[in-house]
């Protein structure tokens, strides 16, 4: 008996990449904004890391401030009391203006950082003012919790 079938090419039906791409299309429209949330959890979690570093700095600075004249203080740049500054950190009275930079602004007293897409986040710091008169009165500050965009 004679195969009067013809012989199929190999190769994909039309039917059959129209399914991959449509499939691969489902999976990018789940993945991209996990992707993205992750993105800016771990860049949250980089903030805290620095945030936490300059906390740390800001107590032994006080704590040698203490030491050197019997009054703890903190200084006037909160980056002053970091023996490592962070990286990104730029030595300017300014909010920060590019990706992963770090600044502190003294005319809003705002520690500022901006994330690798463009969002900039601060922090509010106070130096604190301490007073000869009253002993009860240390210039220690405070370090505010993080707050989206540009800081007044």
């Amino acid at each position: 008996m004679k195969n009067t079938m013809k012989k199929r090419a190999n190769g994909f039906t039309l039917i059959e990449l129209i399914m991959v791409m449509i499939i691969l299309g489902i999976l990018a429209a789940v993945a991209i904004p996990r992707y993205t949330a992750t993105v800016a959890q771990s860049e949250a979690a980089a903030e805290d890391a620095v945030i936490a570093s300059i906390r740390a700095g800001l107590g032994s600075y006080a704590t040698e401030k203490l030491i050197e004249n019997g009054r703890p203080s903190w200084p006037a740049d909160p980056f002053m009391g970091l023996e490592t500054k962070p990286s990104g950190w730029t030595n300017a009275n300014a909010t920060a203006a590019n990706d992963g930079e770090w600044r502190y602004n003294q005319s809003t007293d705002n520690i500022t950082h901006m994330r690798n897409n463009a969002d900039v986040f601060h922090w509010d710091y106070a130096q604190g003012t301490g007073s000869d008169n009253d002993p009860n009165n240390d210039a220690v500050g405070t370090l505010g919790a993080r707050e989206s965009g540009v800081g007044d």
